[in-house]
C-alpha cells in the first residue's frame, strides 16, 4: 500500500491567487484522514490536487515519494476520487457506472459484474444495480458513486463530501466503509463539513484562510 504526502503546497486555479497555501500533510496506508472546513474552505481544491486533477503552484503532491502527474499518472498510482458531485453518467445504469469503471482500470467483464453486485450491496443499493442514475434518488446516487469508488479498491482512497445527501443510518454505513478501506491497508481522505463524521477518523485537518492546521494530529 501507499502513502501520500503534500509537500509545502500552494494551490491555486490559474494565476489566481491561491486557495490554500503551503499545505503539508502525510496520510499512510491504514490511515483515515478528515479534512474538515467551512464552504469555500479549500476542501475539494485540495482533494483535486491530491487527485491530480489541479497541479500545485507551488510545491508537491507525492505518492509513496513519486511527484504527482496528471490524473492519468494518479490513477496508475491507484488513487481513487470520489468527487463531490458523483461523476456519474446519467444515461447508463448503476451498475453499468460501476463496471466501466473497473474495466477501464484492468478488470475483466466478469470481475466487473462480480465487484459492481458486491459493492452496491455494500451500499444498500443491491436492488438498484439496473437502474438509470436519473431515475435516482439524489442520495441513491451519491451512494452509487461511493460504491464505484469502494469497487476500484485504491491505495489511496480520496472521499470528497460523500455523506452529504444520505440521512444518518447511509452516513454512518458510509463512515464504517470508509474505515473498512482503512483497515485493509488503503490510505483514505475524507473531506467532510460534519463533526461527527470527522470524529470518526484518526486524524483532522482543518482549513481555514487558506491554511491547513491540526485540529488533531
Amino acid at each position: 500500500m501507499r502513502t501520500l504526502t503534500v509537500e509545502t503546497a500552494s494551490i491555486a486555479y490559474g494565476a489566481a491567487e491561491p486557495v490554500l497555501r503551503d499545505v503539508s500533510v502525510e496520510v499512510g496506508a491504514g490511515e483515515l484522514l478528515a479534512v474538515t472546513g467551512t464552504s469555500g474552505a479549500g476542501k475539494s481544491t485540495l482533494l483535486n490536487a491530491m487527485a491530480g486533477l489541479l497541479p500545485p503552484a507551488s510545491g508537491r503532491v507525492l505518492v509513496d515519494g513519486e511527484p504527482l502527474g496528471d490524473r492519468d499518472h494518479a490513477v496508475s498510482l491507484g488513487v481513487v476520487l470520489i468527487p463531490q458531485d458523483n461523476g456519474l453518467a446519467a444515461i447508463l445504469t448503476a451498475t453499468e457506472n460501476i463496471t466501466v469503471a473497473m474495466i477501464a482500470t484492468g478488470g475483466t467483464p466478469a470481475e466487473a459484474r462480480r465487484g459492481a453486485a458486491e459493492s452496491l450491496d455494500r451500499l444498500g443499493l443491491a436492488n438498484h444495480g439496473d437502474q438509470l442514475i436519473e431515475e435516482l434518488s439524489g442520495g441513491q446516487q451519491q451512494r452509487t458513486a461511493i460504491a464505484r469508488g469502494l469497487a476500484l479498491r485504491g491505495d489511496v482512497l480520496l472521499a470528497d463530501e460523500v455523506t452529504s445527501e444520505l440521512d444518518a443510518a447511509n452516513r454512518q454505513r458510509v463512515i464504517e466503509l470508509l474505515r473498512a478501506e482503512a483497515d485493509r491497508g488503503a490510505a483514505v481522505i475524507f473531506a467532510t463539513h460534519d463533526p461527527e463524521a470527522a470524529a470518526a477518523c484518526d486524524r483532522e485537518l482543518h482549513l481555514v484562510d487558506g491554511e491547513a492546521v491540526w485540529a488533531r494530529a
